[in-house]
């Protein structure tokens, strides 16, 4: 009887064990935003107080600049996603950036309301803090879906729409990053708060890339120093919660601005036909698809994405140097 009880308690006790050992060995408490500073907030990145938030925010490029193009980067990203359109627009356009509440090093909102009016509200708040009356807005995947609704919101300040694998209808994935899978899940999340395998980061960022093989270590290194910042974890989980895909699709055919759709072929997160849909509510938008990209097509191959966007937004010549 005791030979007995002694293999069923070492039966019941080994899944333990193994989740004791799978802990301990991710165990990756937060970061405070000022360890983080030194590597991923170097000049020209400043920090600006809106909505009670310190926001971690880029303002390159010419100050006499009327229109201002604005980048909003998508869920679990950061400011940094649009370097590679950035190094080109910067020469002739003022391009700003910024990190959301909830992601990046800004983190998260001070009372952790992410519904996307409270997004809205911020980028207004953001623009009205520069002085700017009206811009050029852009965003990839969830900041596609604040910078549509923002155009709607505050239609005075969008001059100009690009959508960029933009979320907004009901999502419908062929595949989703286990990062977001988990965050969605209560009792998972709650344990991804202390713990995070760089696999899992890793796996994620592959994820939504056309081709994963162009995924760097560098890159990974980003998106997991990122994902660290104090607060950010229990930020998604709520932000997935609070501001789902599909609770305004019905306003899209309310857009008006002139609207450029640009989408990555291999998106297995918001497919391509999701594009499509997005070019027959909007009436007058213009549509370009590269097959071999996959959600994040701005960061996976700059130089083509933006060549489209210059073509849709003709830029003046660059000054001589």
């Amino acid at each position: 009887m005791k030979k007995s009880l002694k293999i069923i308690a070492g039966v019941l006790s080994a899944p333990v064990l193994l989740i004791g050992a799978f802990v301990i060995a991710t165990w990756a408490p937060d970061r405070p935003v000022a360890d983080l500073k030194a590597r991923w907030a170097p000049p020209p990145s400043v920090f600006i107080e809106v909505l009670g938030v310190n926001v971690h925010l880029r303002d390159q490029g010419p100050r006499d600049d009327t229109e201002p193009i604005v980048l909003l980067h998508g869920t679990s990203s950061s400011l940094h996603t649009w370097e590679g359109w950035t190094q080109v627009l910067k020469k002739q356009r003022r391009v700003i950036r910024f990190d959301l509440p909830g992601f990046g090093l800004t983190g998260p909102s001070a009372d952790h309301v992410y519904t996307i009016e409270r997004y809205t509200r911020f980028v207004a708040a953001v623009l009205n803090h520069l002085g700017l009356h009206r811009c050029v807005l852009a965003g990839n995947s969830f900041g596609g879906y604040v910078a549509w609704a923002t155009s709607l919101a505050h239609p005075e300040l969008v001059a100009q729409l690009i959508l960029v694998d933009a979320s907004g209808y009901r999502l419908q994935p062929a595949s989703m990053p286990i990062g977001f899978r988990i965050a969605m899940i209560p009792v998972l999340n709650r344990l991804a708060a202390n713990t995070l395998p760089r696999f899992l980061i890793a796996s994620s960022v592959k994820n939504v890339y056309g081709d994963p093989g162009e995924v760097t270590e560098e890159i990974i290194d980003r998106y997991y120093a990122i994902t660290l910042r104090e607060g950010n974890r229990r930020a998604l989980a709520e932000r997935f919660k609070q501001a789902p895909p599909g609770e305004m699709a019905h306003r899209i055919p309310d857009v008006t601005v002139p609207t450029l759709i640009l989408w990555g072929g291999r998106d297995r997160l918001i497919l391509p036909e999701v594009a499509e849909r997005f070019h027959h509510d909007i009436d007058g938008s213009r549509l370009e698809i590269f097959e071999d990209l996959g959600h994040v097509p701005q960061e996976e191959d700059p130089a083509r994405t933006v060549a489209a966007l210059k073509q849709f937004l003709p830029l003046p010549e660059a000054p001589n140097p």
